[in-house]
């Protein structure tokens, strides 16, 4: 019954993780990814943004070193995600290392709002019908990327900005300075970007870093 509840919960991630995934399937098809790679990259690492960028590196001939460390970045913080649901687990912990890999942006935002009780069935409810909806997406993208128009494969390519945009918008709302410290990063990227003097996969990591930074001064630890 719970593990039922868990996939509907979670049918508004399916459907927007669908789009955004095949837009990944898409670009990582253009990127000379193979049906194999692609899908296995999903199967594996099931991180939307992660993805994104590294088939960004890869197509730009980044190193391995910089392609693992941003993303290792990037991940972080799914530690502290981790983290925060772990209290509010009930039952077995022999599925924490699953629960764990199901956390995603989404899916922590699903469930750490929730008013269900976070048992193992709830909570690998919500994350298999999410985790269901960003790989059959990318199968989609990865085969459909000569069939699709182009100006749905287009369109498809902002699908994962507008997913992060809905998370960060109530933030903002709730408290103004993490979007300064979002404005940072960007902007940040944007000029070591136009500077050209470190590799596309440098300027990824020292953006991070440089947002986390700016999250410290501009966000006190008591907040009113």
């Amino acid at each position: 019954m719970a593990f039922t509840k868990g996939l509907v919960r979670g049918l508004p991630i399916f459907a927007g993780y669908f789009p955004a995934a095949v837009a990944f399937g898409l670009a990582a098809g253009f990127a000379g990814f193979s049906l194999g790679e692609g899908l296995m990259m999903s199967l594996i690492v099931f991180a939307g943004a992660s993805q994104f960028m590294a088939v960004s590196l890869v197509a730009a001939s980044a190193g391995m070193v910089e392609i693992v460390l941003a993303t290792l970045l990037l991940n972080f913080r799914h530690f502290l995600m981790s983290a925060s649901l772990f209290y509010r687990l009930k039952g077995f912990r022999v599925w924490l290392p699953l629960e764990a890999f199901g956390v995603t942006d989404e899916t922590y935002s699903l469930l750490s709002f929730s008013r269900e009780e976070l048992t193992p069935s709830f909570v690998l409810g919500v994350e298999l019908i999410s985790y269901l909806g960003w790989v059959s997406g990318t199968a989609v993208g990865l085969l459909g990327g000569d069939i699709l128009p182009d100006k749905l494969q287009q369109s498809l390519g902002i699908v994962l900005y507008a997913l992060f945009v809905a998370l960060l918008i109530p933030e903002v709302r709730r408290f103004w300075r993490y979007g300064l410290v979002a404005l940072s990063a960007g902007l940040i990227h944007t000029l070591f970007r136009a500077a050209g003097i470190f590799p596309a996969g440098w300027n990824i990591i020292l953006s991070i870093l440089a947002g986390a930074v700016s999250g410290f001064f501009f966000i006190p630890g008591e907040k009113k």
